[in-house]
C-alpha cells in the first residue's frame, strides 16, 4: 500500500468510514507502493454516484436520490414556463445539464469536501474526517451568495435575531429537509412541513400589547412575516447567468407574491433577462409568462423593523415597495401585476 499521503491514525482507527480501506469508496490500486501506481483509476468524487454511500447508508440514499439537493429540478421547474416545448429541450441539454445541474450536491460535499462553486472549493471541511454537520461551512459555502451573509450581517445590516441567538441553519432546517423525504418534488414550494415562522411563533394575535396584538391579527394572510420583519436590505441580481454573468446589488423590495397575487411580501429580483440563453440557441419565446420577481423568504429577520414601529413607513411612505418606475428594464410584462398600491389608513371622523 503506498502510504505518502499521512492522515490521522486515530481517524483511521476511530471512524468506521476507514474501516474497509480507502479503496472500497476511492477504488485506485490497493496493491500500489508509489502514488501513481496506488492512484491509477482512482475516483476523487466517489459519493457522486450514490451507489458508493448506499453500500452503508441505504435508507439515507435511497431518499436522498430524489431530493432538491440532488436533482436541482427545482432550477429547471422555475424558468421552464417561458419556453416552447423545442426551447425547453435545447434548455435541458445546453443549459441545465452543463449550468444548472453544476449545483447539484452530492453526499460528500455536504460531509467530507466542500463542494466546488464556481470552479473554488474550501477542500477538507476537517482533514479527511465525516462531519455530521458543520453549517458555517457546508451550507454557507453554496448558499453564501445569498441567504448566509444575510442572515449573519455580514451583508449589511444587523445580523438575523435567530443567528444572534445561536441558531444555524438546522435548527429550523431539519434532516428530512436536507436528504430528502423520499418524495420527488418538483419544488421547494411542493414539499410539506418545510419550515415556517409560524412553527414556533404559534400565538400570533394574542399578544398583550394592543398594537402588536391588532398588526398581527388584521395582517394576517395578507403580509408574509418577511414583509414586516425584514430588517435590511438583501441581495438582488441583475443580468443573466449565462455569459457575461450577474451583478448583485443591495436593494429591499415590497410586492404581491407572483404564486397568489393576493399577499404582499418580499421580493428578489431572478436575473433571467430576454437574452440569456440565447447563446444556447434558446430565446424564450414564452419569456412574459413568468415574472422576474419572486417571493423570497429573507434570512435577516428582526423583530422591530422601521415597518413595525409605523404604520407610516408602508401605507405613506410606501417604503420599498415595487414600482413602475423601479421595474427591472426589458423585464417581463407580468412584473406589471406584481405592483401592489397600498392605501392609507383610513381616519376615523
Amino acid at each position: 500500500m503506498y502510504k505518502g499521503y499521512v492522515i490521522d491514525k486515530t481517524l483511521l482507527d476511530g471512524d468506521p468510514h476507514f474501516s474497509r480501506g480507502c479503496q472500497s469508496c476511492h477504488k485506485g490500486n490497493a496493491k500500489g507502493t508509489t502514488r501513481e501506481e496506488a492512484h491509477r483509476s482512482l475516483v476523487k468524487r466517489p459519493s457522486d454516484n450514490l451507489k458508493t454511500c448506499a453500500m452503508c447508508h441505504r435508507k439515507i440514499v435511497d431518499t436522498y436520490g430524489k431530493s432538491l439537493h440532488y436533482t436541482t429540478i427545482g432550477q429547471r421547474q422555475g424558468v421552464m414556463k417561458r419556453f416552447s416545448e423545442t426551447e425547453l429541450k435545447a434548455f435541458d441539454e445546453k443549459v441545465f445539464q452543463q449550468s444548472c445541474r453544476s449545483c447539484h450536491a452530492s453526499c460528500g460535499d455536504c460531509h467530507v469536501r466542500g463542494a466546488a462553486v464556481g470552479g473554488i472549493s474550501i477542500g477538507l471541511i476537517k482533514g479527511h474526517k465525516f462531519v455530521k454537520k458543520d453549517e458555517g461551512k457546508t451550507c454557507a459555502f453554496c448558499h453564501g451568495g445569498r441567504v448566509y451573509p444575510e442572515y449573519t450581517g455580514e451583508y449589511g445590516g444587523r445580523p438575523d435575531v435567530h443567528y444572534q441567538k445561536g441558531m444555524l441553519c438546522m435548527d429550523c432546517h431539519k434532516k428530512s429537509d436536507m436528504h430528502g423525504d423520499g418524495n420527488a418534488y418538483l419544488s421547494k414550494q411542493d414539499v410539506k412541513d418545510r419550515p415556517a415562522c409560524t412553527n414556533c411563533h404559534t400565538k400570533l394575535g394574542q399578544e398583550a400589547r394592543l398594537t402588536v396584538r391588532t398588526a398581527h391579527t388584521r395582517h394576517r394572510g395578507k403580509v408574509t412575516c418577511y414583509g414586516c420583519h425584514a430588517s435590511a436590505e438583501y441581495r438582488n441580481c441583475y443580468g443573466c447567468h449565462l455569459g457575461t454573468g450577474a451583478t448583485a446589488k443591495p436593494g429591499f423590495i415590497l410586492g404581491l407574491n407572483p404564486r397568489d397575487r393576493k399577499t404582499l411580501t418580499t421580493l428578489r429580483l431572478i436575473p433571467t433577462v430576454r437574452d440569456s440563453f440565447e447563446k444556447a440557441g434558446v430565446t424564450m419565446s414564452n419569456f412574459d409568462s413568468l415574472p422576474n420577481y419572486w417571493d423570497t423568504p429573507v434570512h435577516n429577520i428582526r423583530k422591530r423593523t422601521d415597518r413595525t414601529r409605523s404604520c407610516d413607513a408602508c401605507h405613506t411612505g410606501k417604503d420599498g415597495f415595487l414600482t413602475k418606475e423601479v421595474l427591472v428594464e426589458q423585464g417581463s410584462k407580468a412584473n406589471d401585476g406584481l405592483i401592489y398600491n397600498i392605501n392609507p389608513i383610513p381616519i376615523n371622523p
